[in-house]
This record gives C-alpha cells, sequence and structure tokens, in this order.
C-alpha cells in the first residue's frame, strides 16, 4: 500500500468515542432543537459527531434548507472550518457564506465541541437561509397575539443584588394589582410567588426579602415552609 492510501484511509478513520464523548455530543441536542425554535424555519442546524464523518450528521433542525438528514456525511467545509478552529485556537469559526444545493445563499458559523481532554468531538453548524423571503423571516420573530399576551418582563439586572431587588418590587407591584389578595395576606403571597420564581436560591435573598417587606427573616421562612408544605415538597 502506498503512503497516499495510507493518509486517505487515515482521514477516514473510525475514531472510537468514550461514553462520556457520547453523552457531551446528546446535551447538545437540545441546543440544536432550542436555536431552531428561537430563530425559526429559515435557520438549519446540524450536530456533527466526529467519530464518523461519513455519518456524522446525529442530529438535525430543518434540514429541509439543504437537504440534508440525520446520517448524513460532514461537508468539506465543516472539515475546513474544523481546520480554522484548531489553527486559531477559538472554538468556532470565521462566519462563512456557502451556496446549498439549487443555489441557496447560506451564512453559517461552525462552534467547536470539546470533551474533557479538550480533543474535538464534534462540530454545531449553524446555517442561516438568506434567499427567504425576508417577509416570511421577519414573520417568524413575532409573536402572535397569544404569546405578545403572554410575554414576561426580564429583569436584565447587573448583579445578583438588583435582580433580587427588582424581582421583590415587581412581584410587590403584581400583588398589590391583585383585587383577589387581602392586605393581610399580601406579605405571605408575596414571599410564596417569590418563591416560586427561584428568587431563593440567590444567597442572603431572603434577608434581602425580609428587609424590603419589613418583616422578619422567621416570617419569610415560615411562608416558605408553608409553599413547600401546599407543593408537597420535603
Amino acid at each position: 500500500m502506498n503512503i497516499e492510501n495510507i493518509e486517505e484511509e487515515s482521514l477516514s478513520e473510525v475514531v472510537s468515542f468514550t461514553e462520556f464523548d457520547h453523552h457531551i455530543l446528546r446535551s447538545y441536542e437540545a441546543v440544536v432543537d432550542g436555536i431552531a425554535s428561537l430563530i425559526g424555519s429559515y435557520c438549519e442546524i446540524v450536530l456533527h459527531s466526529l467519530e464518523d464523518i461519513n455519518k456524522s450528521a446525529i442530529r438535525i433542525a430543518n434540514g429541509e434548507n439543504t437537504g440534508r438528514k440525520v446520517g448524513s456525511p460532514i461537508t468539506d467545509l465543516a472539515l475546513q472550518m474544523l481546520k480554522d478552529i484548531e489553527r486559531s485556537k477559538r472554538n468556532f469559526s470565521r462566519s462563512y457564506f456557502t451556496r446549498a444545493k439549487g443555489g441557496v445563499l447560506m451564512k453559517s458559523i461552525t462552534v467547536a465541541i470539546r470533551n474533557g481532554d479538550d480533543r474535538i468531538i464534534g462540530l454545531l453548524c449553524i446555517n442561516i437561509n438568506l434567499d427567504a423571503p425576508f417577509s416570511q423571516v421577519l414573520h417568524s420573530f413575532m409573536p402572535s397575539e397569544e404569546a405578545n399576551e403572554a410575554a414576561s418582563t426580564v429583569n436584565f439586572a447587573s448583579d445578583v443584588d438588583e435582580l433580587v431587588d427588582q424581582t421583590v418590587k415587581r412581584t410587590i407591584d403584581e400583588i398589590n394589582a391583585d383585587k383577589e389578595v387581602g392586605n393581610n395576606a399580601k406579605n405571605k403571597q408575596i414571599v410564596m410567588d417569590l418563591y416560586d420564581k427561584g428568587i431563593f436560591d440567590i444567597k442572603d435573598a431572603i434577608n434581602r426579602v425580609a428587609d424590603q417587606l419589613n418583616i422578619s427573616k422567621h416570617t419569610v421562612y415560615l411562608y416558605i415552609r408553608q409553599r413547600k408544605t401546599e407543593d408537597g415538597e420535603k
């Protein structure tokens, strides 16, 4: 066998992955589905395993953009981007433009997935269809009437103290606006709502809530225990 054949075989060799490698790659399947749900049908996301590049696609969303499916091989450009990532010491490639089947223009980026040994075991490729009618793309980002009504206000705080304070203030306003909650039950309901929002997972949140509501932290603990009892928690 000549050197050229040996090199060709080494490039297409099936690399044995550990179970932990497989676990890492499986954990990215939700990322594929999540990005697709956020951006819409004109964004194709492909999760590649480098264990076997002949059938590397192990998860794909919106594959109709390029006609690919699970089990499809890696692309030559993805291999090129892999080299780009390895040379640059980054975990993602430069953005690039490609033409899919039918001449569809795509803007893409490739993100490396590494295992505990810092070895690249997979690639997350995100491809946006630039030939899609802009009105349809824009429509996918617009909320439906039901979603618009259910939209939540988010506290983009700069630190955890601000996060707690903003959440407490918003919750106080919500409870004060609720005519069904009596004045003598407002603090209890506020604490229970804050518990449901997970705010007490933050260190020292109980003390800050107690100060803002002008109640003792023992009272806050009492209301939290009552909520846990209602939820059947231990």
